[in-house]
């Protein structure tokens, strides 16, 4: 087979898409720009707000589906957003520092947590998502998936103060919510316990109340599922039906340890 041919096969294999690489690239880069310009403190906010507000137009013209006047009037709606976001995403730092005993500073909670990482990225994605930006969205939350390891999608209702440790393997889905004061460590599953398409529209994720704690590879499965406040669910436990508030829910498979003796 020649090249000649090669190329037409492809070519037309491809024309069914308008798959434009390029917003990929610049999500990336206007959700790094985003990052620097809210946290670090030598950022020129004028400056560095212009060149998101080009960036985020660029983004639009191929992830924006509603009509042009509407897609240039976004950008003044998300960039209105941005204080109150920085105001929850500064009292989840807080919440952090003041959870986890392995924390430092405040600084190291903002440049070294994986988990603030995440749960900022989501901050900042969810406003898009709100504002029908779904691909833009969900652009945005995948770039921090591969960065932290943890999976939250835009569409999640989350409150803040909220606390992710470790954060890795972590997923959260669209429908999900939860209340302020929840702490999830790493390997958490708060999903649905069907897949199937026809439940776009529906709730499918769990509901956790405030003042919850759940610990490492626990599952919590159904949009139907709330873990009432204050509960704790232990590690590697499977809840599929809503329990009470004040609630500890633990694994009860027991581990046996056996001395081996020498010969």
């Amino acid at each position: 087979m020649t090249k000649d041919l090669i190329i037409e096969n492809i070519d037309s294999l491809k024309s069914h898409t308008t798959i434009n690489y390029g917003i990929k690239t610049k999500t990336e880069a206007f959700t790094e720009k985003l990052f620097y310009t809210l946290f670090d403190s030598n950022a020129p906010l004028n400056e560095s707000i212009e060149e998101l507000k080009q960036l985020f137009k660029e983004i639009s013209v191929i992830a924006c589906k509603k009509p042009k006047g509407t897609c240039d009037s976004i950008w003044e709606q998300y960039l209105e957003k941005l204080p109150a976001v920085l105001e929850n995403l500064n009292q989840d730092a807080l919440y952090i520092l003041e959870n986890d005993p392995a924390s430092n500073s405040i600084e190291e909670v903002y440049l070294a947590y994986p988990g603030f990482y995440a749960i900022a990225i989501y901050r900042l994605s969810h406003e898009l998502y709100l504002l029908d930006l779904l691909l833009f969205s969900r652009l945005m939350s995948e770039y921090a998936h591969r960065i932290t390891g943890t999976d939250i999608h835009a569409g999640a209702t989350i409150a803040s103060p909220f606390f992710i440790d470790h954060a890795t393997g972590i997923v959260i889905g669209e429908t999900a919510v939860i209340e302020k004061n929840v702490k999830i460590y790493q390997g958490v599953t708060l999903g649905a316990l069907s897949v199937s398409k026809d439940m776009k529209n529906t709730k499918r994720h769990p509901t956790v109340e405030k003042n919850t704690c759940i610990y490492a590879n626990a599952t919590i499965l159904g949009g139907e599922t709330i873990i009432g406040k204050n509960s704790i669910i232990g590690g590697n436990t499977w809840v599929t039906k809503s329990i009470p508030a004040k609630s500890m829910v633990t694994n009860t498979t027991t581990t046996e340890v056996k001395i081996k003796e020498l010969k």
